[in-house]
């Protein structure tokens, strides 16, 4: 079995997906799409930069999606291959999750691109900057972060907000208490502690105000059910129905990401090869997951035509 994954924010990087769209017309197609839709010139921002600007949320997450439907669409087009045959299942990691959807067409692509431009803008908007934070807490586990994030929230908000693989797992809150645990992570027993550069704290109770924008948005939005399964972040389980998955979304911009168990969960219901289209994020989190697995990350167009082949 095959599960085909979409990376998350801080995979972005100046100059994504410009050796594809040269390549490729189906990229083309998919970058042009994106950009009429948001009324912008996002590809140019992914190939050009500036960097501070591709790393605005409101840019990142439409820009992140582009590109792994552009490596996705390339596939499918013009490699002849047919999602509901080549895999089992899809996930996404956060923002990822939209791409997935968009990939088993349960959003259309213009959809994906206005509803994580929102999703992006609001989540800004939800915490003025500099009031929020995220650190990564490296040689911890799950239950060693939650330790960690309770002695250090002291009234204030401190939440585990990624759970992304045994030894990788990200705190989200108030700066102050991010700070704090910061401090408290070595003497409690994690390797590292490291703060992360994002705009917002991600993931967490603050972002509400976030979740209410999207409650709204997706209470509009036609949700297809998709023709594979969906692993959803909230829940680490499959989900196909459209009104459970408009739920989860709305419930994901607050919750916890559980990557690692989704992972897991994928690999017990018999899963034995993931595909991340767009990156190379995710790929090092599943093989420390489920060493067993086969991990293929598919970014260039070599990439593309070596997988096409495979299946």
């Amino acid at each position: 079995m095959r599960a085909f994954l979409f990376p998350g924010q801080g995979s972005q990087a100046v100059g994504m997906g410009a050796a594809l769209s040269e390549a490729s017309r189906a990229a083309r197609d998919v970058f042009g799409e994106v950009d009429e839709a948001l009324g912008q010139s996002l590809f140019r921002l992914m190939r050009e930069g500036p960097d501070d600007q591709l790393k605005l949320t409101e840019n990142a997450q439409p820009a992140i999606m582009a590109h792994a439907l552009a490596v996705f669409t390339a596939l499918t087009r013009e490699g002849g291959v047919s999602l509901a045959k080549a895999a089992q299942f899809v996930a996404g990691h956060s923002l990822g999750e939209y791409s997935a959807l968009c990939a088993a067409a349960s959003f259309d692509l213009a959809t994906t691109a206005r509803l994580l431009k929102l999703r992006g803008q609001a989540m800004q908007a939800a915490v003025p900057v500099g009031e929020g934070a995220m650190a990564a807490l490296l040689g911890a586990d799950l239950e060693l972060a939650q330790r960690i994030a309770a002695a250090a929230a002291e009234g204030e908000v401190c939440t585990v907000a990624n759970d992304n693989d045994p030894s990788q797992v990200v705190i989200s809150g108030h700066k102050g208490a991010i700070d704090r645990a910061i401090t408290l992570a070595k003497e409690m027993g994690a390797k590292r502690a490291i703060l992360l550069p994002v705009s917002a704290p991600f993931h967490c109770p603050l972002m509400q105000p976030a979740a209410d924008a999207m409650e709204q948005a997706l209470g509009d939005t036609d949700i297809k059910a998709p023709p594979v399964a969906l692993y959803a972040n909230v829940t680490a389980a499959p989900v196909s129905d459209p009104a459970t998955i408009r739920e989860q979304l709305v419930e994901q911009v607050t919750a916890m990401v559980r990557w690692r168990e989704t992972i897991a969960n994928m690999a017990a219901a018999g899963v034995e090869e993931f595909v991340e289209l767009g990156g190379k994020v995710l790929g090092p989190m599943v093989k420390r997951i489920a060493p067993d697995a086969k991990v293929t990350s598919v970014v260039t167009i070599e990439d593309v035509e070596a997988l096409a082949k495979s299946l």
